[in-house]
């Protein structure tokens, strides 16, 4: 009787170890997905402002014919800038996104007070600043 208590014992301990091991194991894959997942978000959404930023200098070359594409342009850039700023918590990527912002709305003053050809230099360098620390 002894020696049947002691192996349900042991198989209960062991698989209450294996249960353990199998929620550590979750919690890490889990929270390590997390973090895999924000960093394709910032990809993917630096990918777009890289598109917007291309747009924009469209739009600056093009504004005589059509300037309510440089606005759509900015706006674009705008709206990703809060879609990263709200994902992650990573100070050089927060740090990039503020950088971008405050180029993006130089520009836009830029624009307001009559330049119809905007210095964009800051914009495409601090989108290029963005996807880089973006980059896993």
């Amino acid at each position: 009787m002894a020696a049947s208590r002691h192996r349900r014992l042991r198989r209960t301990t062991v698989t209450a170890a294996a249960t353990m091991a199998g929620i550590a194991l979750t919690v890490g894959l889990t929270t390590g997905c997390d973090a895999v997942d924000k960093a394709l978000d910032c990809v993917q959404t630096a990918d777009a402002i890289a598109d917007s930023v291309t747009a924009l200098q469209q739009a600056v070359e093009n504004a005589s014919n059509d300037p309510t594409q440089l606005e759509e342009s900015l706006n674009s850039i705008d709206k990703n800038l809060e879609k990263i700023g709200d994902t992650t918590d990573n100070a050089d990527v927060n740090k990039a996104v503020d950088d971008l912002g405050k180029a993006v709305d130089n520009v836009r003053t830029s624009v307001e007070n009559g330049d119809e050809t905007p210095d964009l230099s800051p914009v495409t360098d601090a989108a290029g600043e963005l996807t880089k620390v973006c980059t896993p």
